[in-house]
């Protein structure tokens, strides 16, 4: 049941636990209690909103980058990814396979800051070998929601 819960939640984190007892034949009680243990447990570790900031003209900018690290004895790579994800710039940090180690997430007010966080707090940490930073350009689609809005052709037709 609380796999069931955790689905409906992953995809409305607004539905209300009388809605959910509904959609999955539970008494409120029972549901109201397996999400606040899943809580507590931090199964369910943050609601969350996607917002499409681009229709705010808030500047904002983000980028993928990519860390190749040299892993550390007994700890791997542990230690360095927990200095970086400490960074509040750090939106999110993993750790993946291929040709780098860590994946970061980051945002800033600008190209320059998150430039500056790269040269100066990540580059320079022990055992970070090498960084690419990949800014996003455009969001199209974000946890599953599209936020990309259609353009309407604005093109006249030719006509011969």
């Amino acid at each position: 049941m609380l796999r069931d819960i955790l689905k409906i939640l992953e995809n409305d984190a607004r539905i209300s636990p009388k809605q959910i007892a509904t959609m999955t034949n539970t008494p409120e009680a029972e549901v109201t209690e397996e999400i606040r243990q899943a809580e507590k447990d931090r199964t369910i570790v943050k609601y969350k909103t996607i917002v499409n900031w681009d229709k705010l003209e808030n500047e904002r900018v983000s980028a993928l980058i990519e860390v190749k690290v040299s892993p550390q004895r007994d700890v791997g790579f542990d230690a360095i990814a927990e200095r970086i994800y400490r960074f509040p710039q750090a939106r999110t940090v993993y750790l993946v396979s291929g040709t780098y180690d860590l994946l970061i997430i980051v945002t800033g007010k600008s190209m320059h800051e998150v430039a500056d966080f790269v040269a100066l707090k990540l580059a320079p940490i022990e055992g970070v070998q090498s960084t690419v930073t990949h800014f996003l350009l455009k969001r199209y689609k974000e946890d599953g929601e599209i936020l990309a809005e259609k353009e309407e052709g604005t093109r006249q037709a030719i006509v011969l």
